[in-house]
Order: structure tokens, then sequence, then C-alpha cells
């Protein structure tokens, strides 16, 4: 095999670096060999002849092929340490790019969204995202660049390995034959000079030398003439083995040793020629990325740039102007101004039989909420307004505008029964004016009970003084300033308290009456009931499951939202766990304040219930499956996309911490 076909890749190596242009990735384009800027090449060395006399004493020793063969398994070695940091590299720049990419995408649809800004800040953000964008581009193609790199050397150690595991069996064969060829030569002579010595002892009378035959001791005459015969044959053996020798080394040294040498000398110069080559283009790319990127961020101020800087982008953003923009946007909602607030006391509380024309008035009355009414009976006491004064001889009597016969039917208003509230009016609960067992009609203040226990209807149940069930999420948490309803969160406390590891938990359905019951309780006054005491819920965690189940049956609009339904059977559809996880989550970031509060309280419940799976045997899977249509309302689409809702609520189950806080 030629060493000189042992060839890399063939891409010149570069001098300097393009710095006025930037990364490319272009592995099979040359670099410029002089580029603006560049470092001057190398000047040529010359090598001290006494070293260079020394070098060669040492490469046409006996051990010189041995070394070269050590000096290129070193240079394979580096070239291959090389290739393997460059394949770590390429893996390190393409998942930085990957993830630049997705937070681009991730950060762009967030800027888009109605709850981020507007105006400037918008636009400004867009084009920092844009360039983020560009350099993450460029990190791809950086990323490719070395691994195409990488591939390359490893084909060259290839090569370099081939050719001397050639080299080492030609090299090391000829140096054995040369070794074997004096060994016998030098087992020869020692035999030879043996048996001089032996014939000499004979000759000069030497009687230590005996030998003897098959019939006795020979005669001095008889061993002369035996050792003559032996020592001329290994005379001759001894000059064959000579010659032998002689040839072979003269064969050694003129042709298969300079051979070998001059062809591992040509593959150790390749390899480190090669190696050096990548390693001047992985500088030359590090300078073109880093370049290309800080272009990117602030371009040459060549006379006009092609683009602003990211700090002249981020200069643009003008607070004031696009708090004004969106304050102007929003004009068209203004409501129109209300009139003036002012005091009016409700006809039925004048003991006087002259009613106000305005049916206003008594219209505004009915429509107070009843805590509102009864902290201003205090002062229908002791301010009355001032009237006219009726003549007096109708003050005694009753107002006949609003006669009540005894038989009756009591309005949907009275049907209600009135709550318990003390400390309204006198010590014993009653007003300080004459009232009947009945309200008037259209009375929007209900009496004051006399017992201390609220009433009940006829089925034992309590009556709905502060409803919960059936009531939007929004209009509870204005009425009670609670972010979760209280009715989840005592649920949520009784079955992490007692129910976690109830085999069906949420599953198995609870009692009727009881659940019956327990709604009836938070509908009267959720404040007052206390689920850490399993009395309060008849020791049946199976229907406080089922009470949280029915108040989200019960809402008028889905805790996931009818407006958002269709995205997250959208996001449900995405097979990449990953991306429909981060879909999901943009979902829910949108969803009104009280919804996302509540869905966060109960996914860190759920996932609670799931750690404890091995004894309730309700995993992620089965949750989804019990939960999905209470939490996202009625499928709407096709019978085949009916299985997307428990996808969803299994998406976020799985991803609890991803998507939450656990704090």
């Amino acid at each position: 095999m030629d060493p000189k076909t042992n060839t890399s890749s063939p891409v010149e190596a570069p001098n300097g670096s393009d710095n006025g242009l930037p990364f490319d990735g272009d592995v099979s384009k040359p670099l410029p060999a002089e580029a603006p800027g560049a470092p001057p090449a190398p000047p040529s060395k010359t090598v001290d002849p006494a070293i260079a006399e020394a070098v060669e004493g040492v490469l046409y020793s006996d051990i010189g092929v041995t070394t070269l063969l050590n000096c290129l398994k070193q240079s394979i070695a580096s070239a291959k340490d090389f290739a393997t940091f460059l394949k770590k590299r390429s893996a390190v720049e393409d998942e930085h790019a990957r993830e630049l990419k997705k937070l681009c995408r991730i950060t762009a649809d967030n800027v888009a969204s109605r709850e981020s800004r507007g105006g400037s800040y918008a636009r400004s953000f867009n084009e920092v995202n844009a360039i983020h964008e560009k350099m993450a581009e460029n990190g791809s193609q950086f990323a490719i660049s070395l691994h195409q790199m990488h591939e390359d050397i490893m084909d060259l150690s290839h090569n370099m390995e081939r050719g001397r595991k050639q080299w080492k069996q030609t090299g090391l064969t000829a140096e054995k034959r040369f070794s074997d060829a004096e060994t016998a030569m030098e087992k020869a002579k020692a035999k030879y000079d043996s048996l001089a010595e032996d014939y000499d002892g004979v000759r000069t009378g030497d009687k230590s030398v005996r030998h003897f035959g098959l019939r006795g001791p020979k005669s001095a005459a008889q061993q002369e003439e035996s050792l003559l015969a032996k020592l001329q044959g290994a005379d001759q053996d001894y000059n064959a083995k000579v010659q032998n020798a002689q040839s072979v080394r003269q064969t050694l040294v003129s042709t298969e040793r300079p051979q070998a040498i001059k062809a591992l000398q040509v593959l150790i110069a390749e390899c480190d020629s090669a190696l050096t080559l990548q390693l001047q283009k992985f500088a030359a790319f590090n300078e073109k990325l880093l370049l290309g990127n800080g272009i990117l961020v602030s371009p040459l101020q060549d006379g006009e740039p092609k683009q602003r800087s990211l700090r002249d982008i981020i200069a643009q953003v003008d607070n004031d102007k696009d708090l004004n923009e969106h304050l102007l946007a929003e004009k068209s909602k203004v409501p129109h101004r209300k009139p003036e607030i002012k005091y009016e006391k409700h006809p039925t509380l004048t003991p006087v039989q002259h009613i106000p024309p305005s049916t206003n008035l008594l219209s505004q009355q009915q429509n107070q909420s009843p805590l509102t009414s009864q902290q201003s009976q205090p002062l229908i006491t002791q301010f009355p307004v001032q009237q006219a004064p009726p003549p007096p001889q109708q003050q005694q009597q009753p107002p006949p505008q609003f006669p009540i016969p005894p038989a009756q039917q009591p309005s949907p208003m009275q049907q209600q029964p009135p709550p318990s509230r003390g400390g309204m009016g006198s010590s014993q609960g009653q007003p300080p004016y004459p009232v009947s067992n009945e309200r008037p009609f259209g009375s929007g203040i209900p009496p004051v009970a006399n017992s201390s226990k609220p009433p009940r209807s006829r089925d034992g149940e309590l009556p709905p003084i502060r409803p919960v069930f059936g009531v939007n999420l929004d209009d509870l948490f204005r009425r009670d300033q609670s972010p979760v309803p209280m009715v989840v969160y005592q649920c949520i406390q009784a079955v992490d308290l007692f129910g976690l590891d109830v085999e069906g938990i949420y599953r198995i359905p609870g009692t009727s009456s009881h659940i019956t019951r327990l709604k009836s309780l938070f509908d009267h006054d959720a404040s007052k009931v206390d689920f850490r005491n399993p009395e309060a819920f008849f020791h049946d965690v199976n229907s406080v499951a089922g009470l949280c189940k029915q108040f989200f049956r019960d809402l008028p609009d889905p805790l996931l939202t009818t407006e958002h339904y269709g995205e997250f059977i959208d996001a449900a559809r995405v097979e990449d766990e990953t991306i429909r996880r981060d879909s999901v989550h943009a979902i829910i970031n949108a969803l009104p304040d009280p919804n996302y509060a509540t869905l966060r309280a109960l996914v860190l419940h759920l996932n609670r219930v799931a750690e404890h799976f091995q004894t309730n045997r309700m995993s992620t899977s089965n949750l989804a499956i019990c939960f999905a249509p209470t939490l996202m309302g009625p499928h709407r689409g096709p019978l085949a996309d009916a299985a997307l809702q428990a996808r969803v609520l299994d998406t976020i189950l799985q991803n609890t911490y991803q998507i939450f806080d656990e704090d």
C-alpha cells in the first residue's frame, strides 16, 4: 500500500479567519488565504545540521521503525481525541441552538398574546427575538460544520491506522529476518570456536580433551582426525551464516528499512498536517460564529447600517406612549357616567301613607344585597330621612298601598328563609319599627330571625343564603375575595386528610343524600363548614369527592372555559410530549385568574392523590378520565375526538410541577 494515497478531506488550510463576514457554516468552501486582518503565515524553520544528523542516526538505526510506529500511534490517538471533542461540542451547540429557537417561538407567542404589552415594546421585542433566531441559526450551522470536521478526522484516523498496520508488518518482518540471520550466525560462530579450541588442544597434547567412541577411548590420531573433520564442517556452516547475515543486512539497510521509514514519515506528516488543518478550521469557525453574532448584536457602522443594534432597538421602547395607546384603545369601553351616589330611604320604612311616585327607588332597593341592607339599618334607625310631615290623621294608620292579606301567596323572594344575623338592631334582634311576620311585597331587606338557629326547609336543608353551587367563579371571587372557592378548599382538605388511601377515590360515587345535605350547608354559609372533623361529612369521604365534582359540574362556564376548549383539544392532538405540554401550559396561562388559581389547587391535590396509586388505584390516567368531562364540559366536535379531553388533563397531571409551582 502506497502511503501517499492515504489523504484526508480535500479542504484547504486557512491562514486566518474571515473577520468581515458572518458565520456561514460551509465546510466545503475554502477559507481565504489572506483575509483582512489575518495573521501572517509562520516562516519556514531551518533545522540545525547537528540535530538533523542525530535524527537521521535514530531513524536508520535498529530502533528507527519501532520509534516511528510509536509516533504514528500517538498522532492517531491525538486525532481521535480532537474528533471526540468536536462531536461533543457539536452536540452542545446543536442543543443550544434548538433550545434557543424553541425559546424564541414561545416568547413570540407570549408577546403576541392579549396579556402582554403592545406598542413599541412589542415591536422592539419582536426585533430582539428575530436577532436571537438568527443567532440560533448561526449556532446550528456551526454545529453542522463541527460534526463534518469530526467525520473527516475519523476517516483520516482509520486511513492512518490501516497504513500503520501495513508498514508495521512490513518493517518489523524485515527487522526480524535480519535479527534471525544474525542469531544463527552467532550460534555457528560459537560452535566453530569451540571445535577449534578442542582441535588445538589435541594437537598440543592436552590430555584434558578426551573423547570416547562406541568401542572405547580413541587414540590421539583418531581424535585429531575426527575433530578436524568437525572443525571443517563448522567452518563452512559459519561462513555460510555470515554471508547470509551480510546479505540480509544489506537488503535491510539499503532497501527495506529506508522504505518503511519513509512510508511511516509520510503517514505521520499527513496525520499531523491534517490535524493541524482541522484545528485551524476550528479556530476560523469559532471566529466567524462570534463575529457573526457580534454583528447581529451591534452592526458595523460603515455608512448606513443595514439594521439597528440591540441597544438601539431596546432604546426605542417608549413606556409612556405604550400606556397612553393602551388607555386610548379602551376609550370605547368606558361606561356612561352614573348619577351621584346618595342615600334614599325606602318608602316601606317610612311610617307615612304617602309613597314617592318614582319606581326607580324600589327597584334599586330590591337589587341591594342583604349585607348592604343590614349594614344600613342602624343608620335608618338613628338618622331617619326628613320628609314632609303627613296630615295628623294619617300618621297612626298603616300604609294602604301595600296591604298583605293573611292568605296571600308569598312572592319568590319571600320563599327564601331569612339569614340569621345578630347585632343589627335591638338586643332581641327586632328592628326599631313595627313589623309583622310577613314582609311587604318587593322589600329587599330580610327580617332578622328571632332564633339563633337558621330555619330549615321542609326537607331539612338549610336555605341558600350565600349560594356557592351554580355561581360563576368571577362572581364568587368578587363576593368572597378568595381565589379558590371555599367548597373546593374544604373538599381538598378532607380528601388529603382522610381519602388519599381510599381505593377508587373520585371514581366511586358517594351517597346522594349526603351530597345534597353538604351542598345545602355550603350554599347556606360556607364559612361555617369545617371538614377537618369527619363528623361534618358523615365519615363519608366519597361523598366529599362527589361534592367537589358536583361543584365543577354546576359551574355556568367550565373550569377550563368554553372559550379555550378548542385550543385544548388542538393541543391534545400533538404527538410530541414536550410540545404538547408547552402548548397546554400556554393556554392555562391565558385562563382568568380565579380559574387559574382553582385549577392549580385542584391539580396539585390530584397529583398527591396519584402519588398514592399503589393504594387507591387512581393513576393520572384514571383521574383524567374521571375529571376531564367535569372540568372541560360536554364534548363538542367529532365523537372520535372525545378521548382528547382525558389526554388534556392527563398531560396536565403528568407535568404538574412544570406547569404550576409547588409553593
